[in-house]
């Protein structure tokens, strides 16, 4: 088998190659505007930039894992990408950010206004797509994790540079900028092939876990792993002075001269050259790194397990393997 597609993440998209098409396609429709051609040019900037479509593919195989052969999967998981490509063009703006996915950000070839303003037409466009299901399930689900997104950004912009955040506020932030939307797409499908409850809980109860530790090993490799694994530079959320679980756990474990550097290089922003690895090496020091690492994959197994509930299919089996994949590039 090619090496690409024994990849959980490209062994989904290969089995749900033609919903795929069908939500690329809907997605095009949708992000076109006739009195505005820039809100294309930036969308398509973004959405067609190579990025792994992890979400909608959630949805797909949910759906479908479920039973569903109607044609609403495909509006809901085009649903979720938008409203993740919203978040991204706003993220970039409040991160000043320069790469995403690789290549330069919207911001960074516009600006911050065109940014925002497209990112919002994505919300919208989000909407009118969920309401076409003509499921108010579906809409509150939908809706409740685009306000859970907002909040949990808003929380990290209120913990962020403070050396009091707790791992409890981190996964609450987790939770709401990075998780919300993974046990949404999950959730949604199963409620759109109109299965038992229990399975729908279980599909929230998978996307939530592997939303947690989805972040948590961005989170790790931002401090060892490749820019082109991340998609963006190395080192940024340090020196975008971010708390993420592993300088948080460093903190906790800090003596007098470690906390005088988180406060200086986090707190302040007093940042110099050999900063980063100094900070790589304070982590390092304390098991941080590795304490963080097995959070990860304490939250895998607990992806893993909610799927237990399901009925035996193909797609469960790539769903769980998929798990295994998103902390393995931190094992």
């Amino acid at each position: 088998m090619d090496q690409d597609i024994a990849k959980p993440q490209d062994r989904l998209a290969a089995w749900l190659a033609s919903d795929m098409a069908a939500v690329n396609e809907l997605i095009r429709l949708r992000m076109a505007s006739e009195h505005a051609p820039r809100i294309p040019e930036v969308t398509a900037h973004l959405v067609e930039a190579g990025g792994k479509r992890l979400r909608p593919l959630l949805t797909l195989a949910a759906a479908r894992m479920c039973g569903y052969d109607g044609p609403y999967h495909v509006h809901l998981a085009a649903t979720v990408e938008f409203i993740h490509t919203a978040t991204l063009l706003h993220d970039d703006v409040v991160d000043e950010s320069e790469r995403r996915r690789g290549r330069p950000t919207a911001n960074l070839l516009w600006d911050n206004k065109t940014s925002v303003l497209v990112g919002d037409y994505l919300f919208s466009r989000s909407f009118q797509l969920m309401v076409e299901t003509g499921s108010l399930r579906v809409l509150d689900i939908l809706a409740n994790a685009s306000a859970t997104i907002a909040e949990g950004e808003v929380l990290q912009l209120t913990a962020a540079q403070d050396l009091a955040t707790t791992e409890a506020i981190y996964l609450q932030v987790v939770r709401g900028k990075t998780a919300a939307l993974f046990s949404a797409a999950t959730e949604v499908g199963g409620v759109i092939a109109g299965a038992p409850e229990a399975h729908v809980l279980a599909l929230f109860a998978y996307g939530d876990a592997l939303g947690i530790a989805f972040q948590i090993v961005d989170d790790l490799l931002d401090y060892g792993g490749s820019a082109q694994a991340i998609g963006k530079n190395n080192g940024d959320d340090f020196r975008e002075r971010k708390l993420t679980l592993p300088v948080i756990k460093a903190v906790a474990l800090a003596n007098d001269e470690e906390r005088a550097f988180w406060q200086r290089t986090i707190t302040k922003g007093d940042q110099q050259d050999g900063d980063l690895e100094q900070a790589i090496a304070i982590m390092a020091r304390h098991g941080a790194m590795e304490a963080a690492r097995k959070d990860a994959l304490g939250w895998a197994d607990i992806a893993r397990s909610s799927l237990a509930e399901l009925p035996a299919h193909e797609l469960r089996d790539m769903l769980r393997d998929l798990a295994d994949y998103v902390v393995s590039r931190i094992s």
